[in-house]
C-alpha cells in the first residue's frame, strides 16, 4: 500500500481525545491532525517522538492532515487502524498469505453474525466460507526481543467478534483471527491478558472450538506500509480459567 501523497515529518506533542494530535512541523507550526485509532496506544503516542503525516486529500476536510506513522525505538510503525483491513485484503489477493490461498472470491465488509459485519470473507466451491477477521496491532511493550502484543487496552467490541467467530466455526465455517502488527521490529506475537483478562480468556475459548490465530508483521516506511513476514504466535497467556 502506497500513501496517496508524500508524507511531512513532524514531531509529536501531544495526542488528545482519542482522535486528535497536535504535531509541530519543521516550519514550527503546531497543526492539529486527524488520529484514526481508537485504542489507548500506550507505547505509540509519546511525545517528542517523530512522526508522519499525510494530507488530506479532500482540500474540503476540517483536519488537513492525518497521522501515518510514529518511530519508536529506531523503528517506524504504522499507527492507522483505517489501513489493516486494505493491507490483509490485497495480501491475500497477492497470494501472500499461505494460510489464506485457495480462495476464488474476496468480499469486504460482508453482514454476519448479530448485526456485525465480517472485514474479509473469502470463499471457493467445495469448500468451507473463511470469515477472516483483522486486528490492528502496534503495542510493544519494550524494545528488543520482546514481543508485539494485543490489545492495549480493554475491547469489548473484540471480545465480541470472538463469540460471534466462534459461532461461524459451530456453523461449519472457516474463522481466522488476523493480528496485523504495522511495525517491522518483532519476531513475536502474544496476547496482553494483563490488559484485558476478559479478552484473553475469549481467546482461549474460540481456539478450542477450532478459530484459528494467524499473525504478521508489516514492512512501514514513509513512502508506503506492506505485509512482511509471519510472526511467531505465544506463549499465549491464555492459562486463565474458564
Amino acid at each position: 500500500m502506497k500513501f496517496h501523497a508524500p508524507l511531512v515529518e513532524g514531531v509529536l506533542v501531544n495526542r488528545y481525545k482519542r482522535f486528535f494530535a497536535d504535531v509541530r512541523l519543521p516550519s514550527g507550526e503546531i497543526v492539529t491532525a486527524h488520529c484514526a485509532n481508537s485504542g489507548s496506544m500506550l507505547s505509540v503516542k509519546e511525545p517528542g517522538a517523530r512522526v508522519w503525516l499525510s494530507p488530506a486529500s479532500n482540500p474540503e476536510r476540517k483536519l488537513r492532515w492525518t497521522w501515518e506513522i510514529i518511530e519508536v525505538h529506531g523503528g517506524l510503525v504504522g499507527i492507522n487502524t483505517g489501513h489493516p483491513n486494505r493491507l490483509v485484503a490485497e495480501a491475500i489477493a497477492g497470494g501472500q498469505i499461505r494460510e489464506l490461498k485457495g480462495y476464488a472470491s474476496l468480499m469486504r465488509e460482508q453482514k454476519y453474525g448479530k448485526n456485525s459485519r465480517i472485514d474479509i470473507l473469502l470463499e471457493n466451491p467445495g469448500k468451507p466460507p473463511c470469515y477472516v477477521e483483522v486486528k490492528n496491532v502496534t503495542l510493544k511493550r519494550q524494545p528488543g526481543d520482546h514481543p508485539a502484543e494485543f490489545p492495549d487496552s480493554v475491547t469489548e467490541r473484540g471480545a465480541k467478534h470472538l463469540i460471534e467467530m466462534t459461532d461461524m466455526v459451530k456453523a461449519g465455517a472457516r474463522a481466522v483471527m488476523f493480528y496485523l502488527v504495522q511495525r517491522g521490529d518483532c519476531q513475536r506475537f502474544t496476547i496482553a491478558a494483563d490488559l484485558d483478562p476478559t479478552y484473553a480468556k475469549g481467546l482461549k475459548s474460540a481456539m478450542k472450538e477450532g478459530v484459528e490465530a494467524v499473525c504478521y508483521g508489516c514492512e512501514v516506511t514513509p513512502d508506503g506500509i506492506t505485509i512482511g513476514h509471519p510472526l511467531q504466535i505465544g506463549p499465549l497467556t491464555l492459562d486463565l480459567p474458564d
